[in-house]
């Protein structure tokens, strides 16, 4: 039976929200978009009649679609090239979903999504569901196929597990504070030296970097504080072979990806790389950079869309 045209606006109209739990069980929003079409298809075939609450339906082909995904994905990030992170997304993203409480903001920035991916599929669907989205255990159940019960308990396991694997808990700044720390940052990194970047850090900062195998990074993380100068140092120190290997000297702007500081680096008006900052009360605890190419098409869409006033840094080497 086709759709009607009331059953395609309801289904546009939560489409959003589709959208924002699917980047967070993926982390991917070039896979959150084809999750959420695929949903569309089954929407499409179903006989709408007879679904009595289609959000609670969408939700939970959706979930059942990422689940599949997820696991197809892990033996996927087995054979990946170098660190596997996340895609980010500059804010004002629609994918970014709901930010009204201290959970919602926390389920999407890019360090909870790094630590998602040590969670199995069940746990990180219950996490989402749960702490982004407020849906109630008994909801998620009907969604999971799982007890009530065997919800809460899954919820407590991966709750424990993002803990854990958290040195400290997240800072939360506002825009005008998220400026001040990269104008700090960018100051400290293009002096030259590297003690004005060690004191920026905390101890224990870490700086891990995506390349995907096509732009060269790191596969193993700069680990403490002097290392991590020692490499932020070298990395804004201008140099011939590394704007031969960019094809240029990018420009560098301050932004906010998925609710945290931001470094983001444009060249010839596209994006090519994106430095998120984890904040903590005593400082910088990471650096995660993502410049695979494959994962920024869409923040180069949404940076081409927008005005970011001048670049802080008009080469950055």
């Amino acid at each position: 039976m086709p759709l009607t045209l009331d059953d395609v606006d309801r289904f546009e109209a939560f489409r959003p929200r589709l959208e924002a739990v699917a980047y967070r069980l993926l982390g991917s929003a070039s896979e959150a978009e084809d999750a959420v079409q695929e949903t569309y298809l089954r929407w499409q075939g179903a006989d709408t009649d007879r679904i009595d609450v289609p959000e609670a339906w969408l939700t939970k082909v959706l979930t059942n679609l990422c689940l599949n995904q997820l696991t197809s994905a892990r033996a996927r990030r087995e054979t990946y090239v170098g660190q596997w992170l996340p895609e980010p997304l500059l804010a004002g993203d629609r994918m970014l979903g709901p930010a009204d409480t201290a959970e919602q903001r926390e389920s999407v920035s890019y360090a909870v999504l790094v630590l998602l991916e040590r969670l199995s599929p069940n746990e990180r669907a219950v996490y989402v569901l749960r702490e982004a989205f407020d849906y109630p255990h008994r909801e998620i159940a009907e969604i999971l196929d799982i007890t009530e019960a065997a919800s809460q308990q899954i919820l407590h396991r991966a709750k424990k597990h993002v803990a854990q694997g958290r040195a400290r808990a997240r800072t939360e700044i506002d825009e005008a504070a998220a400026q001040r720390v990269i104008d700090e940052f960018l100051a400290a990194a293009a002096s030259g030296q590297t003690e004005p970047l060690v004191r920026l850090l905390t101890q224990d900062a870490v700086a891990v970097g995506d390349g995907g195998g096509k732009v060269p990074a790191r596969a193993k993380a700069f680990e403490g504080a002097l290392e991590v100068a020692k490499f932020m140092r070298g990395l804004f120190k201008p140099g011939a072979a590394k704007r031969a290997l960019a094809g240029g000297s990018p420009a560098v702007y301050a932004s906010t990806a998925n609710g945290d500081p931001a470094v983001v680096f444009v060249l010839d008006g596209r994006v090519i790389g994106v430095m998120c900052l984890e904040i903590a009360a005593d400082g910088i605890v990471a650096f995660r950079s993502q410049v695979n190419p494959d994962k920024l098409e869409r923040v180069t869409r949404r940076w081409a869309a927008d005005d970011h006033g001048d670049p802080l840094l008009h080469e950055a080497f």
